[in-house]
């Protein structure tokens, strides 16, 4: 579905420089701090910006060729949903379906119905979560086989979160070839939802890991100086300095809950792994 080569794009305070792919029929999280350069990877798939180097393929075609065809098997959502905030949701029918030869009216009418997203306000009066499923909406109702996500659940409650995860597994579910990709920094949806992650650094991919690798072989070493001193370090992929001591990424937990007994070996999440990979040694 996507893959990028050493994609280069260079600003006076920022470089990116990454490669990653996303296969058909999986879910791809892209994680990272602020200014870590996931916004940035997102518009050059999507053709916004013009890379300085790399290659990128998108349903393998670089976006700078794409035809209007191309473009219609791509959902996206963004943070801002690119419609006036004085239209209502009978103008976007309209234009969505100018816009998508498979715009699914009626699988449309019925999501909006279901997720409370009323007709008969302008989107200025929509809340925050109403929005975010909007958003999402608008990208599920065409049929496209890749889907773009930028902070899809950012902001909202643990309901509107779920909706919107539901909604995603839904359209998954209706083809095995669909993928997406994801950028967020809630970690639970993307341990919920994603088969793998790749983590952005400074403009540059730092991890790829298996989402299942993460959750079921990494792990927290929580030691003392004196335990870390005789800490066997082969397998530590990052470690924190701490008020009792240090805190160490491991992807081989089993290995130190078999020779360290006594030490304490949390079980890893992407969360931990982004406190220490990106704030620790």
């Amino acid at each position: 579905m996507i893959k990028i080569d050493n994609l280069q794009k260079n600003y006076k305070d920022f470089s990116l420089d990454v490669s990653l792919e996303i296969p058909a029929g999986t879910v791809t999280g892209l994680i990272g701090k602020n200014g870590a350069g996931k916004s940035t990877t997102i518009k050059a798939i999507l053709g916004l910006i013009k890379p300085d180097g790399g290659t990128l393929e998108v349903l393998g075609k670089n976006p700078k060729d794409f035809t209007s065809k191309d473009k219609e098997q791509l959902g996206v959502a963004l943070s801002d949903s690119g419609f006036s905030m004085m239209l209502n949701l009978e103008d976007i029918v309209k234009i969505l379906k100018s816009m998508y030869r498979s715009f699914d009216e009626k699988f449309f009418r019925e999501q909006c119905k279901e997720q409370g997203l009323p007709f008969d306000k302008t989107l200025k009066d929509f809340s925050t979560g109403m929005k975010a499923k909007l958003r999402v909406l608008v990208a599920i109702s065409h049929a496209a086989k890749l889907l773009i996500l930028d902070e899809p659940t950012s902001g909202l409650d643990v309901l509107a979160r779920n909706d919107i995860l539901d909604m995603l597994r839904d359209y998954l579910a209706q083809d095995s070839e669909r993928s997406i990709l994801i950028s967020s920094h809630i970690s639970s949806d993307l341990e919920g939802l994603c088969d793998n992650v790749y983590m952005i650094h400074k403009g540059k991919i730092i991890l790829r890991e298996d989402t299942d690798a993460i959750l079921g072989q990494y792990g927290i070493l929580k030691v003392s100086e004196e335990e870390y001193a005789k800490l066997d370090k082969q397998y530590l992929k990052a470690t924190k300095k701490e008020s009792f001591g240090y805190a160490c990424l491991t992807n081989e937990k089993q290995f130190y809950l078999d020779n360290y007994p006594n030490i304490v070996v949390e079980n890893g999440n992407i969360d931990d792994m982004i406190m220490i990979l990106l704030g620790g040694k």
